[in-house]
């Protein structure tokens, strides 16, 4: 089934959206490695947190971001006493997603083409 004109449209309007987000946060940016400090500074100042969500069919609370050991964003995410890491690029978005989680998808995609 062909997808309908309008949400090609929506769609194609939001990734060109999203890729002027990415080339804002690393416009300056010499290599991958300042690519990535310049999305880690976009998203520390624009993703409302904490916020919660699900993770394996539990609720969480997203806490924070950070860069982990293998240069890759994770989330800080913690139920009761317990923290768990999750990779940005493998989080589940709650139903309306918090304020500037466009930037997550930014990092997801610039992920992508690394």
């Amino acid at each position: 089934m062909k997808e309908p004109r309008k949400a090609r449209q929506e769609r194609g309007a939001s990734l060109e959206r999203i890729k002027g987000m990415i080339e804002e946060a690393t416009i300056d940016c010499h290599d991958e490695s300042e690519q990535l400090m310049g999305l880690v500074t976009m998203i520390g100042e624009e993703l409302r947190l904490p916020f919660s969500t699900e993770v394996l069919g539990v609720e969480v609370m997203v806490e924070t971001v950070e860069l982990n050991d293998a240069g890759g964003l994770v989330a800080v995410c913690r139920r009761q006493r317990t923290t768990q890491r999750v990779p940005l690029v493998d989080l589940p978005l709650p139903s309306p997603p918090p304020a500037g989680a466009e930037w997550i998808e930014a990092y997801r995609q610039w992920a992508r083409r690394r």
